[in-house]
């Protein structure tokens, strides 16, 4: 094995992905050398790659056909057949992705890091050796941080090596022609979006969802709203339900589902083109030569402190290798504030309650802080403010009133502890609830923020005074 280099780096980043090349830049602007080794044969990781932009760039076209379709309620005619070209749709998604990933790239060299490509794993001496394409490498490194990222779930029992028919999200997003029918199977965020995406171009989709509702962590007014939209797209959906078998062998045409029902256990069946397993994401702790120097692991979980430190002192680890979220922004989030520790620059964690998640279906859900249930379930006492996009100019002008605001503040102090929110574009006005939780607005501060009109960000300043019996338009 080879030494890349008799100067050691500062900090060997393994995983190329947002929490790896964020703390990789991090890193290197206050000074340090700075390498990322990254196995795939491009930096980003899943969500640039082969998830959070891949799929919002599908949805957008399945938006726009939609927008295509409802033309007439606006005044509009579209002459002849609205009709699409699978292919072009697909080759688009990569467009972004291929233009993105090569923009991570030159940020690496912008910033003078080291970037090799192969599989890293932690040496028992803490350094880092490198398996690439023209032979072994060791990197001498002062500090390592893990951020090799996730890949979905499947099922237990399911090869999909023998299953041409079952899919993960990776290949869902790249199929060279558009099945007539699908199966998905998890309808939490993952689900619903390619619930709806494959709905927009006339999939046939049956959603399987083994919580009593879809998108299972999610407030049950905001699943309401999906549900009936989801319904309206011809989405047949079935909850509480338990999976036993699912085929699609090689010799198959169709792939057949077989699942018993939650209340009265009867068995029900779907046969389709093609079934997703979407039940979630779990973090790529193997052959990463954790157990040469002892790190400790929980529930398929690499175990770290506050400081995002291991078990072993000169590695830290982020992102969906330490469970938790598994959102690209958290992973981000918490490589800045590792390297944060690492340079004594930062003393305190991220705010768990500060970080929002978000579903890009049609609706959009965007969630941050506590849901009603939880804040009561916690024993709070709260006020709640709603606002309905109904009374909203700007969505009525839009023609997207459905869906709303829903703020939870504390009683005493009149905080936002916080806040949901379902309809079109929300997912771009949670960033400011997320401030306010971060800064511990209270509901004075948000309702006498003035906000422009006629904009959906109204809705926000609305719900907040209508918690405490002082909005205007509602």
């Amino acid at each position: 094995m080879s030494v890349a280099s008799s100067e050691p780096y500062d900090l060997v980043v393994i995983g190329g992905g947002p929490g790896g090349y964020s703390g990789a830049i991090r890193a290197a602007q206050h000074g340090w050398r700075v390498a990322v080794v990254e196995a795939a044969d491009r930096l980003g990781g899943v969500c640039l790659n082969w998830g959070c932009i891949p799929t919002k760039t599908l949805l957008h076209q399945a938006h726009l056909l939609q927008s295509l379709r409802e033309a007439e309620d606006f005044g509009l005619s579209v002459r002849g057949e609205i009709g699409f070209d699978w292919r072009r749709v697909i080759e688009r998604s990569r467009e972004v992705t291929d233009g993105l990933a090569a923009g991570v790239a030159g940020l690496m060299r912008r910033h003078k890091i080291d970037v090799i490509h192969g599989h890293g794993r932690l040496t028992s001496s803490g350094d880092v050796s490198v398996e690439t394409e023209q032979g072994d490498q060791r990197l001498v490194a002062n500090r390592v941080l893990l951020a090799t990222g996730g890949r979905p779930l499947t099922l237990p029992g399911v090869d999909l090596a023998d299953h041409p028919r079952i899919l993960t999200s990776r290949e869902a997003m790249v199929l060279g022609e558009r099945p007539r029918s699908i199966a998905i199977i998890g309808a939490g965020a993952i689900g619903i979006e390619f619930a709806r995406f494959f709905a927009a171009f006339g999939t046939k989709v049956t959603l399987l969802e083994g919580a009593p509702k879809i998108l299972p962590t999610e407030d049950d007014e905001i699943v309401t709203v999906v549900e009936d939209r989801l319904a309206a797209d011809g989405v047949e959906i079935h909850t509480g339900v338990q999976v036993e078998t699912i085929e699609g062998g090689p010799r198959r045409r169709t792939t057949s589902v077989v699942w018993r029902d939650g209340d009265d256990g009867e068995r029900a069946s779907a046969r389709t083109d093609l079934a997703l397993i979407a039940i979630g994401v779990t973090g790529n702790i193997e052959d990463a030569g954790l157990e040469t120097l002892g790190i400790a692991t929980e529930g398929g979980s690499v175990v770290v402190d506050s400081a995002y430190r291991t078990s072993c002192e000169k590695v830290w680890a982020i992102g969906d290798v330490i469970g938790g979220a598994c959102l690209a922004h958290v992973a981000t989030a918490e490589a800045v504030a590792a390297v944060g520790f690492m340079t004594d620059r930062r003393k305190a964690a991220l705010l768990p309650g500060a970080i929002p998640s978000c579903v890009y279906g049609d609706p959009e859900v965007a969630r941050v802080g506590l849901s009603e249930a939880e804040a009561r379930a916690q024993g709070i006492e709260i006020r709640i403010g709603r606002f309905s996009f109904a009374a909203s100019g700007r969505a009525l002008a839009t023609g997207t009133s459905a869906g709303f605001i829903k703020l939870i503040f504390g009683a005493r102090y009149g905080d936002l502890l916080g806040a949901c929110l379902v309809g079109s574009g929300v997912t771009e006005l949670i960033g400011e609830l997320g401030l306010a939780i971060q800064m511990e607005a209270t509901w004075e501060e948000l309702a006498h923020t003035v906000h422009a009109h006629p904009t959906l960000s109204e809705g926000i300043m609305e719900a907040a005074a209508a918690a405490f019996d002082e909005a205007i338009n509602i």
